[in-house]
């Protein structure tokens, strides 16, 4: 059963699986089809899918998420571990498929490393792929994976590098992921 909706307010969206950006006025009504990653996919009534990011929640009259704490280490400062990046990209979701990018096989690399200077911090380098090369969620994909990983405390660069080789394929997926998809 999905949650029906109206727009509180106008709304950038990205349609699916185009990837282009549009603004949802406000009074649009539609139904919500997944919330995965905190973000929203909507069937808009005029029979567009369109993904909505979780710091718009509002405008479908829900609660926008609270950031990622820090983690503070004896000394005082921020300190980011792998896994922490790891758990933050479990976050992101290809808009129509209900499995998280870790465990399609998406990134095939993923390496931190500590910044020198005043201001300190990391930076994270990212390998990742796409299910078809010519996706046009691609860039979509791409600027979640970014976004979410600078939303950790202490993270201040990222390098996000979408590769092509190896081809992914579905073997590449994890057995919940085939699970969850009907392929086992």
């Amino acid at each position: 059963m999905y949650d029906e909706v109206t727009f509180q307010r106008d709304a950038r969206a990205i349609l699916v699986p185009d990837g282009i950006e549009t603004t949802v006025t406000e009074g649009t009504q539609g139904f919500i089809t997944q919330v995965l990653g905190g973000n929203f996919t909507v069937q808009l009534m005029n029979g567009y899918l369109a993904r909505v990011d979780a710091r718009d929640a509002d405008a479908l009259g829900r609660e926008v998420p609270a950031p990622p704490e820090p983690t503070i280490d004896e000394t005082g400062n921020i300190v980011v571990e792998p896994e922490r990046v790891w758990d933050q990209l479990r976050t992101c979701y290809d808009p129509e498929i209900p499995v998280n990018i870790v465990e399609l096989g998406l990134i095939y690399g993923c390496e931190l490393q500590r910044l020198e200077g005043d201001q300190g911090g990391y930076k994270v380098d990212i390998q990742m792929t796409l299910t078809a090369p010519g996706c046009g969620m691609g860039e979509v994909l791409r600027n979640d994976v970014e976004h979410s990983v600078l939303a950790i405390p202490g993270v201040r660069e990222t390098d996000i590098e979408l590769v092509f080789d190896p081809p992914w394929g579905p073997d590449r997926m994890s057995e919940a992921a085939r699970l969850e998809l009907g392929l086992d």
